[in-house]
């Protein structure tokens, strides 16, 4: 089943190039960058290497704007 996206993640994919590097985002917005793929995909990328999470709280887990955007450079998608 499709996973809503909420205003605030909606508005940090519309403006995801004007983010600093520094920022954080959660995984729908992940999601939406790497073409809709489904929450599993990200995770195996997470488990893989591909993609790398950090912790913003012990139940908060946000993937940096820096490191998507070499990702996504790196056409290693």
């Amino acid at each position: 089943m499709a996973q809503k996206v909420s205003i605030n993640e909606a508005l940090a994919l519309s403006s995801f190039d004007s983010l600093p590097s520094t920022s954080f985002v959660r995984l729908p917005v992940v999601r939406g960058l790497l073409g809709g793929i489904s929450a599993a995909t990200v995770w195996r990328m997470v488990k893989a290497g591909t993609l790398r999470t950090h912790k913003l709280t012990p139940r908060t887990t946000a993937f940096n704007v820096g490191e998507l955007r070499c990702l996504l450079a790196s056409k290693a998608v």
